[in-house]
């Protein structure tokens, strides 16, 4: 696909993908890649970040900075997912990861969903970080970049064991959460997060734009939904 639209003088071509959209805890990272025309031969083992071994995504992740013709990674706070609600957040994010390009892209592929907004025309590829190298590489850009802010993050808070989950639903991590409360670095717009904060009386760290089903969860069975849904304000936890 890449070199179909390379050869119709659209590129260059860029990728963009995300790490960590469904994780409730951890940044939202974004990332895109720009890779050289006929370039894919020397990505012979890259594909769909998740299938990949921890180390094979290292080494990955190093040839990609290492021969892309440009890429940027975009890292998104709890905070800002929180402010502005994870699917907002990974929108912009991914507008944000083409602008930081130094090179102008022809055309954007994404993957799974179009996205508008971008400086160039674009088109979404279903399970494009497995179709195409450009949006693979985003792909392992991203993960390795995120998997690796979770490993510090473990450091700090070891409780959570975000080093095995990387910040995604396990039974550890639920068990975590109903041990300990969430932290600063969960995302308390997830009803997951807000259930385990209200259970330990804990307010959020800071505002929190609610889903519909964890605002459900704020106000014990309540009816904020239609306040939610209409878009008034952003509701606050606790």
């Amino acid at each position: 696909m890449q070199s179909a639209l390379e050869r119709r003088g659209l590129g260059p071509v860029v990728g963009v993908d995300e790490a960590g959209r469904g994780a409730c805890a951890g940044p939202l990272v974004v990332a895109s890649c720009m890779l050289k025309p006929s370039d894919a031969a020397k990505f012979e083992d890259l594909t769909d970040s998740k299938l990949m071994t921890a180390a094979a995504r290292d080494r990955m992740f190093d040839i990609v900075r290492k021969r892309a013709l440009d890429y940027a990674v975009v890292v998104i706070p709890p905070d800002e997912v929180d402010s502005r609600g994870v699917g907002y957040a990974n929108l912009e994010g991914m507008r944000r990861a083409v602008a930081w390009l130094k090179m102008q892209p022809g055309y954007v592929l994404t993957d799974g969903f179009r996205v508008s907004g971008f400086t160039a025309p674009s088109m979404a590829v279903i399970k494009g970080d497995l179709a195409v190298a450009c949006i693979a590489a985003a792909s392992v850009l991203a993960k390795v970049t995120r998997d690796r802010i979770m490993g510090e993050l473990h450091e700090e808070l070891p409780a959570y064991g975000f080093d095995e989950h990387k910040g995604y639903i396990t039974g550890r991590h639920h068990a975590a959460l109903g041990e300990h409360g969430p932290s600063a670095v969960h995302r308390w717009s997830y009803s997951n997060v807000a259930s385990a904060g209200i259970q330990h009386g804990l307010r959020p760290p800071r505002r929190v734009a609610l889903s519909v089903a964890a605002a459900d969860v704020v106000h014990n069975g309540g009816s904020p939904r239609q306040e939610v849904e209409s878009g008034r304000g952003g509701a606050r936890v606790g």
